[in-house]
């Protein structure tokens, strides 16, 4: 028997947790020599070396695998196969020179891309999830890959169940189990054993690795850790790849192009050769060295390289990229939606005060809060509490307060469906109330009577820049269980009253991101009063507030007109969230969303970029691509700049490959055909290439130009190609200029004329780095950085070194005569003056920014996102 899941098929065997599912937990706790009291330090690290990491699967960078993809490409090894076609019809040394270039290629490759993850492995370690555990009787917070079978885990509201646990407490537990089951409903959860053979969907007694609590809480004892898990065996089933970002798809769409080009020009030439009645082997070779020349083979070492810096660039500036081709597409932001706490306010919630109505004592309604947190109020313990009941355990008046007179019955925890907790309580030889906490437009229309003054008192809180929590009891002599259908018929007691100031550099930082072009909007659970009092003390202009009742009354045109011109998003639900981000996204734009609550996960995952923080819920921290250390704009300004630095760099790369490249096999093509003799040898061909690309291994480190910061920049294919046809045939005119020079001035022989060619067409190649890396006169206006600087330089003295060289006979070269080199360099200063006034010419005119299209984010597999969670990469783990 097997149960479908997505793609892959799960074996119904017993396992672990589906045999603990069947039991009692208090033997279950048992037979893992466990209890409610959890296990010690000494006996948790003991099982931790016998068991390893809770980690579906370890990774480090391993050198095979990289240079596995570096010889799988197709061109590589069709060149390979050639050279030794070569060397076995008597082309020795044309075959050792295709081979040596080819190592080299590769090991540039390599280095460059085993460096890149060995960075990826550096900020994957910087990564951190924890998980609440209760060991020798406290709770505490540890990182997910420690917890071992008979750990005793807390859940709550918005905790990534971190391995398969049999559960030993549930108060209103639900579990949205979609990532194991495909079930799109949560599953409610109980401590009753089920029966034998119970498919994974049916274990309602555990609760399964990678599925997040959706409401209520509980507290449950490993079975099952890492691949042993029921979502252990999916993911590793799987092998499940991330999806493709806007970067790498624009990067597939330029190389497919460019495999398009190669193609017809390398058949056009090899078809030609054959009917001018070359050599077959000699034409194969040209041919495919025409393919390779015009293919910038080192690009995916370029880009490698340029995030692997960039990503250590973040870290340094606290900013954490989940993976490193994320950070193209934070460059790509142009539009920001963010909740307000923590980022335009201090984050820092503290409990002001209880504010009484009709004649309620402060310390009573300052009790009935405490009392409906989600809390036990016979044993608070703040750890894995929201941050609102955090902060009134904390408050000095909490440690006063008679809590330990009462008992607590039963609880509805808190959810963000309804925005409220309820608690039913009796203190000794009283009868039980029902207390309810939360958001005050969920709590007052339950309420029999809430008049006037009540509402007037909670308008000046809310003009004051409180945040307010509503009190509200009624009697319940009845009840002995509470459901959400026991809260009504409230009597309205009171309010508690929090304070979170704004930031005081939080105006700076938006004023910055304003300066990168990023338009920002908040999108709060808070009342509309509070969110745009925040955003007139931090000076925004805002064009109009949503209120999450407006949004239900929309449809989704109407919204996606609405959201675009409002500038907050008032008590919005995490349903509400995604649809906003959505709707923002419909016209092209890049959205990004911050948020690091349970409510902010579903627009996380909607957005184009997900950004959350350290601190933030799991949930919250699994559906992001981005992580800040500090929840500051200013922190994402940087990321922002990064990301565009890094794809100003890339495109330098591919702008030169498709200009300069592509002119330069163009003239070897049409010279292939009229002259006598091959214009440059096969080898000689790949060598240039080699030497080109490794010039442009400096472009990462080039200084990027403000302007190009200010804006956020996108892949335009169709602008490519135009700087390709517009560029490629300057660089040829210039390359039948020294075919001219060598022919009628020198009348040089096919030797000599490939030297100069050679020489001429390494010069051009790379120096034309100056002027495509700015749209400045450069020099004077813009200089390049310093390693770029000296490795073009030093790449054109090697291409002018090599005629000379003990090698040039090997290679088909020739020494040249001095007023060659006059000629060259008239010529390329001439080349570079075209280009200049072309380049005007083409930023004027061909490259004028165009609408963006509908943007459609790929969305990640789910199991392959939630399984990034549990990786580890040491050593242990493998």
């Amino acid at each position: 028997m097997s149960q479908a899941v997505g793609t892959a098929v799960v074996t119904a065997q017993p396992s672990a947790v589906r045999t603990a599912a069947c039991q009692e937990a208090s033997a279950v706790l048992g037979a893992l020599g466990s209890s409610e009291a959890g296990l010690t330090d000494a006996e948790a690290s003991a099982r931790l070396a016998r068991y390893g990491p809770n980690a579906v699967r370890g990774h480090r960078a391993r050198p095979w695998r990289v240079l596995g993809r570096q010889v799988r490409s197709p061109i590589l090894i069709l060149l390979f196969a050639t050279a030794i076609i070569s060397a076995f019809v008597g082309q020795a040394t044309e075959a050792v020179i295709i081979g040596v270039i080819l190592v080299v290629s590769v090991g540039l490759g390599f280095v460059n891309e085993f460096r890149a993850e060995q960075a990826a492995d550096a900020l994957h370690d910087r990564l951190r999830h924890t998980v609440v555990v209760v060991r020798g009787g406290v709770r505490r917070s540890v990182d997910v890959t420690e917890l071992v079978p008979g750990d005793l885990v807390v859940l709550t509201v918005g905790t990534v169940v971190p391995a398969d646990l049999r559960l030993v407490e549930v108060t209103g537990l639900e579990c949205d189990e979609s990532i194991v089951t495909g079930e799109a409903r949560a599953a409610a959860k109980s401590l009753s054993p089920v029966a034998e053979g119970a498919g994974v969907g049916d274990l309602g007694s555990c609760a399964l690795m990678g599925t997040v609590v959706h409401a209520g809480g509980g507290s449950g004892v490993v079975v099952a850790t890492g691949g042993e898990t029921e979502f252990g065996r999916i993911a590793v089933g799987l092998g499940a790849q991330e999806p493709q970002t806007e970067f790498q798809r624009g990067l597939g769409q330029f190389s497919t192009f460019l495999l398009l080009v190669a193609l017809i020009l390398t058949t056009l030439i090899f078809m030609a050769a054959l009917l001018l009645g070359r050599p077959l082997i000699e034409s194969l070779l040209f041919s495919l060295a025409i393919a390779v020349g015009i293919t910038p083979q080192l690009l995916p070492a370029v880009v490698s390289t340029s995030l692997a810096a960039g990503s250590r660039a973040l870290a340094r500036r606290r900013v954490l990229v989940k993976r490193m081709v994320c950070i193209e597409d934070l460059g790509d932001l142009d539009l920001l939606v963010t909740d307000k706490t923590g980022t335009l306010t201090t984050g820092r919630i503290v409990f002001d005060r209880p504010v009484p109505l009709d004649g309620v004592a402060a310390d009573e309604v300052l009790l009935l809060g405490l009392l409906a947190t989600d809390a036990d109020p016979a044993a608070p313990q703040t750890v894995g509490l929201n941050a609102l009941d955090a902060a009134l355990w904390q408050s000095d008046a909490a440690a006063t307060a008679p809590v330990s007179a009462y008992r607590r019955l039963d609880a509805v925890p808190f959810d963000h469906e309804r925005r409220m907790a309820g608690a039913l309580v009796a203190a000794t030889g009283s009868a039980p109330i029902v207390v309810v906490k939360g958001a005050p437009e969920s709590v007052l229309p339950l309420c029999s009577e809430a008049d006037a003054s009540a509402r007037s008192v909670l308008a000046g809180l809310y003009e004051a820049g409180s945040r307010v929590i509503a009190i509200a009891t009624r009697a319940a002599d009845e009840l002995t269980v509470l459901t959400p259908a026991d809260e009504t018929g409230l009597t309205l007691r009171g309010y508690l009253a929090f304070v979170d100031g704004v930031k005081p550099d939080a105006r700076a930082s938006l004023q910055r991101l304003a300066d990168l072009g990023v338009e920002v909007k908040i999108a709060t659970g808070d009342g509309a009063v509070v969110a745009e009092r925040v955003c007139r003390e931090l000076g925004m202009a805002t064009r109009g507030t949503l209120t999450g009742d407006r949004i239900d009354a929309l449809d989704d045109a109407g919204l996606a007109e609405a959201a675009r011109a409002a500038t907050v998003f008032a008590r919005v639900s995490p349903e509400q969230k995604a649809r906003i981000i959505l709707a923002l996204r419909q016209k092209g734009r890049a959205v990004g969303f911050l948020g690091d609550g349970v409510n902010d996960a579903l627009a996380l995952h909607r957005a184009d970029i997900g950004i959350s923080v350290d601190s933030a819920v799991d949930v919250a921290k699994d559906a992001a691509d981005v992580l800040l250390l500090d929840k500051d704009l200013d922190v994402l300004a940087d990321g922002v700049t990064e990301g565009r630095r890094i794809f100003a760099n890339t495109i330098k790369y591919v702008l030169m490959g498709t200009s300069s490249n592509f002119g330069n096999m163009f003239s070897a093509s049409i010279a292939s055909v009229i002259l006598p003799f091959l214009p440059m040898l096969p080898g000689q061909i790949l060598l240039n290439n080699l030497l080109y690309d490794s010039s442009q291994l400096a472009i990462p480190t080039d200084h990027v130009d403000a302007e190009q910061l200010k804006v956020p920049s996108h892949w335009d294919i169709g602008a490519i190609r135009r700087f390709m046809l517009l560029f490629g045939p300057i660089s040829s005119l210039f390359d039948f200029a020294t075919f001219g020079l060598m022919l009628f001035a020198f009348h040089a022989a096919p030797a000599e004329f490939r030297s100069g060619w050679f020489i001429e067409s390494i010069a051009t190649q790379t120096l034309i780095v100056f002027a495509i890396r700015t749209r400045k006169v450069p020099f004077l206006r813009s200089r390049a950085s310093l390693p770029l600087t000296v490795s073009v330089l030093a790449v054109v003295a090697v291409g002018v070194w090599l005629p000379y060289s003990p090698v040039s006979g090997l290679l088909g070269f020739t020494p040249l005569p001095v007023l060659f080199f006059l000629a060259l360099v008239a010529m390329v200063l001439l080349y570079l003056v075209l280009v200049e006034i072309a380049k005007v010419w083409y930023y004027a005119r061909l490259a004028a920014p165009r609408a963006p299209a509908a943007r459609s984010r790929a969305y990640p597999h789910r199991v392959a996102r939630r399984a990034a969670r549990f990786t580890t990469r040491s050593p242990r783990a493998g």
